[in-house]
């Protein structure tokens, strides 16, 4: 575990697909045919931490959808690609759009996948993470794989991890309850 934390306080820059991994990968239409999904209001909060010290968040997923860009907002996720079928040229293409003040690479990068059309942007950056019930070519190439799936906390526990790596941890559980650290703002 500790080499896990390590490699996630490398992390500038945390990039996440939606379906399987924001969202549990189901695709509902009601009679109308209006498409819904379901994200889970902890990954909220993991991707919130992650802005309050300084830690950059980006989406980028095959398919376009309006609830993307609304939950997006919600949580403060910095980017957002959508209809994006290849990811490493997505993902290319967003380091490249990047100020060049911020000096992020692939290498500085966490990827969250669940799919075959993951596997190139998480082989190209420096952390890749997937979810129990993604493909096992996914898996068998990840670094992390959560204990729980996508739209169920999956991405709070990725959040969590670049928070212990980045000594912020503690100091942000300390935000929401009694007990103060020593600190304020150490690792584990």
């Amino acid at each position: 575990m500790q080499d896990l934390i390590k490699k996630a306080g490398k992390v500038k820059l945390l990039v996440m697909d939606v379906d399987g991994i924001l969202s549990n990968g189901q695709i509902i239409y009601d009679a109308n045919g209006t498409e819904t999904k379901a994200f889970s209001v902890q990954d909220g909060v993991g991707v919130k931490s992650l802005a309050r010290y300084g830690i950059l968040t980006a989406i980028i997923t095959g398919r376009s959808s309006p609830m993307v860009d609304k939950r997006a907002r919600e949580m403060g996720v910095d980017y957002v690609v959508q209809g994006r079928d290849d990811k490493l040229i997505a993902l290319t293409e967003l380091l490249a759009m990047l100020d060049p003040a911020l000096n992020i690479t692939a290498a500085d990068c966490a990827y969250m996948g669940d799919d075959l059309p993951d596997i190139k942007a998480m082989q190209t950056v420096g952390f890749a993470a997937t979810v129990p019930n993604a493909h096992a070519e996914v898996i068998k190439r990840s670094d992390m794989v959560t204990t729980r799936a996508g739209g169920t906390g999956a991405v709070r526990e990725i959040c969590d991890l670049i928070l212990k790596g980045h000594g912020h941890y503690q100091g942000f559980i300390a935000h929401y309850t009694l007990e103060q650290t020593q600190t304020g703002d150490e690792g584990l």
